[in-house]
């Protein structure tokens, strides 16, 4: 123990930081924030939201440090991974488990004294999910890794929901659902610009194991569904028409980006597609909270 203590006390903040994989956590945070919005509650203080929000993120926080602490190998073979802490060796092994530890206890006591145990236990179950299931066994044991895993991450805005009202509504679960169907082409998309890292690595994704070209129709096909389930929202009243126009005009634009992806051979439009995934998850999330605003605002 003590070991492990002088090594974080070696280790700079900023290191530490980079453990939570600070961006990916960000986007994870802005649905579940979305979640807790648009979910029917009565008002809260703001320090009680702030505390939820601080669970939520030592939870994700928790998931992301674990995940690189057990893909510290495909990490060091990676290019886009090789400077994370624990391959360039700021941060030890048991430093970083001790800070993940820490983080999930902090998650667990803030969201049940603060939230309720319901998000406590579905925060957790996330944790494992994504730390455990899929990063120890899915990531290696098949192509549809992602798919599989993708619920886990998908998760966010339902523990947003479940925060604010104890709930796991179908409105909840639909918004989980558009993540879920967003996962695949947005991690394919990055897997084919990484395709022969990933093939080093030994990590059986898609475009390794069954090549760009499938890869690419998967994505575009997942593209249309993903537009199908987008205007969901729109067409069971849980948003306006300000929603449809957003998301449709989102969709149309992804699916052009991986309709490019699948037609042509730069060699670029992989990241393009990649790059405009996350534009588009954000934009929709985005056209829920104002679309939410304009009603709450039109009474």
């Amino acid at each position: 123990m003590a070991t492990v203590m002088m090594a974080q006390a070696a280790a700079p903040w900023r290191a530490y930081w980079a453990l939570t994989k600070p961006r990916v956590v960000a986007m994870l945070m802005v649905t579940a924030g979305v979640g807790m919005i648009l979910a029917p509650h009565a008002l809260m203080s703001p320090g009680r939201y702030l505390l939820v929000l601080a669970g939520l993120w030592a939870g994700m926080a928790s998931a992301a440090v674990i995940n690189q602490w057990v893909d510290q190998r495909i990490d060091a073979v990676m290019a886009r991974t090789q400077g994370r802490p624990l391959v360039a060796g700021t941060v030890s092994g048991p430093a970083a488990l001790l800070w993940a530890g820490f983080l999930a206890a902090l998650s667990m006591l803030v969201l049940t004294l603060w939230a309720n145990p319901l998000t406590a236990w579905l925060t957790a179950l996330g944790m494992v999910g994504y730390a455990g299931i899929y990063t120890r066994y899915l990531k290696r044991a098949t192509p549809q890794n992602i798919v599989i895993g993708g619920l886990s991450g998908a998760l966010p805005p339902l523990l947003g929901w479940a925060a604010v009202t104890g709930e796991m509504s179908a409105q909840a679960w639909l918004l989980v659902l558009i993540i879920f169907v967003w996962t695949p082409p947005h991690f394919w998309a990055l897997a084919i610009h990484r395709r022969d890292e990933y093939a080093r690595a030994g990590i059986p994704m898609l475009p390794v194991t069954h090549g760009v070209r499938l890869t690419a129709d998967c994505v575009w096909y997942y593209t249309i569904l993903l537009a199908i389930v987008a205007v969901m929202p729109w067409l069971i009243g849980m948003s306006g028409e300000l929603y449809l126009v957003v998301s449709s005009l989102l969709s149309l634009r992804f699916m052009q980006q991986a309709w490019r992806l699948r037609q042509g051979d730069d060699p670029a439009q992989a990241m393009r597609t990649f790059g405009f995934s996350i534009v588009y998850l954000l934009g929709l999330f985005a056209a829920l909270l104002a679309d939410h605003g304009l009603n709450q605002l039109m009474g």
